[in-house]
């Protein structure tokens, strides 16, 4: 395992850090990835209140196996929920309990996306609090994750003396949200950053089309997309530590593997990715990274899933593509699936996106590539056979 230097605290950090958002549901499989992380020498473990029983999994499994001293632990204040400094301390004492600690090493303001809202939160009482936190201890560092304009960003990084960041970033990413002017600038402040969706929620190492992939095998056969994407990252000496969820043992260790292989990258290497981009320009139609905010929808759909069977349609095919969709909304298997004409464009889903997706529109899009009307009545026909003869209800 390489390590980075926190500029901020001076913590030697594993260049690899583990989110925690997308823990598989088997507790001893969440396990496993936990105990082969920190044998690997994974050091930096990321959740958040919001993240679905991931605090509570994190901190079960750290206190079962006594490794809470081997790592920090980073989490988030989901700021959205509160009203008052009574819900700060509300919220931060559930943290503690889930994650059976008595103090958090990297504590975010989750998604600060504007200064508008930090803004609030002064107004609220923040940095009192945070001050009051961190001198008794039960907070080390403070810092805040960015879903937003770089402008915003920029103006949020300059109001306060923050000790780290956590921005969105990958070689398909570049320059947006924060982008490259905002790691620049955090790391000219000294202000540590650690990277999430590095793999652009898994779409850069099992998403690209195949004529992408051909393109990094020709220069390096023993890479693998994954490889290429985080190595890309590595690469920048701005970055502090690059968050993976990696959501199984397997994953780990390749990415593990793929650390400890990592060497500063080449011209020669570093003029490929502007070949992939451009492929991958072509057949990634929607920027949704799985993250499943958006979820639950009122009507049932699993959005994510929808719109990633709509970009493999055009990354690796129609039928692929169709084989998800079908798949992920139960079109054939149940008399009322979740189909995506079922949309009734609440607009819910895209008031909670941090990508600032137009859901709405995109959902049409996908209903209008899976469900024409020719197809839809010949689905209908196959639904009703299907059912009829004992499928779900």
């Amino acid at each position: 395992m390489q390590y980075r230097i926190d500029k901020a605290t001076g913590n030697k950090l594993s260049a690899l850090g583990q989110g925690c958002m997308r823990f598989p549901r088997d507790k001893a499989e969440s396990e496993s990835i936990i105990l082969t992380a920190i044998e690997g020498g994974v050091n930096f473990f990321d959740t958040a209140y919001a993240y679905p029983n991931s605090e509570k999994t994190l901190g079960e499994i750290l206190a079962k196996n006594n490794k809470r001293k081997d790592i920090y632990i980073a989490t988030k204040l989901p700021f959205i929920l509160c009203k008052s400094v009574t819900d700060f301390d509300k919220i931060f004492t559930e943290q503690l309990q889930r994650l059976q600690t008595d103090y958090i090493d990297y504590y975010f303001i989750h998604s600060l996306s504007n200064f508008a809202q930090w803004d609030s939160l002064c107004k609220m009482g923040i940095e009192q609090w945070i001050e009051e936190k961190i001198k008794s201890g039960k907070i080390k560092y403070i810092g805040f994750s960015h879903h937003g304009t770089c402008d915003d960003f920029l103006k949020i990084l300059d109001s306060y003396n923050w000790g780290f960041c956590m921005i969105q970033y990958n070689y398909y990413d570049e320059n947006y949200q924060a982008g490259k002017k905002g790691l620049i600038a955090a790391a000219e402040k000294g202000v540590s950053v650690i990277v999430m969706e590095p793999l652009l929620g898994g779409r850069l190492a099992t998403g690209l089309s195949n004529q992408a992939v051909d393109v990094f095998k020709k220069a390096n056969p023993s890479r693998t997309p994954a490889d290429w994407a985080l190595h890309w990252l590595w690469n920048h000496e701005e970055i502090t530590v690059v968050l993976s969820g990696m959501s199984s043992t397997q994953i780990m260790e390749s990415n593990i593997r793929s650390m400890e292989n990592f060497k500063s990258l080449s011209d020669q290497e570093l003029a490929v990715y502007s070949d992939v981009i451009d492929i991958f320009k072509q057949s990634y139609k929607v920027n949704c990274t799985g993250c499943n905010y958006c979820l639950p929808c009122p009507k049932g759909i699993n959005i994510p899933a929808c719109l990633s069977s709509y970009n493999s349609s055009y990354a690796q095919g129609y039928f692929t593509g169709i084989q998800q969709y079908i798949t992920s909304t139960a079109l054939l298997t149940t008399k009322n699936p979740s189909s995506t004409l079922l949309c009734n464009q609440c607009g819910k889903c895209e008031k909670l996106c941090p990508q600032y997706l137009p859901i709405r529109k995109d959902l049409k899009r996908v209903a209008r590539r899976f469900e024409p009307l020719p197809l839809r009545l010949l689905l209908a026909l196959i639904r009703r056979f299907i059912v009829g003869r004992g499928g779900s209800q």
